[in-house]
């Protein structure tokens, strides 16, 4: 992956954070390692969501 994407990646993550956190709900701690392993390019965007959907889906069956 090119540093440039990488780059907006990680822009994003911050940007993501902050609204987040204005809003009052803060990304949980497993959100933002996960989210701090796609903006260095550990892990694609489908990756992501697809780790996303199991961690909530498994969240509300509980």
């Amino acid at each position: 992956m090119q540093s440039v994407d990488l780059k907006k990646r990680r822009r994003a993550v911050k940007i993501a954070n902050a609204v987040n956190s204005i809003e009052g709900v803060p990304a949980s701690e497993s959100s933002k390692l996960l989210s701090d392993r796609w903006s260095n390019g550990e892990i694609t965007t489908e990756q992501m969501k697809t780790e996303l959907l199991v961690k909530y889906k498994t969240s509300i069956v509980q």
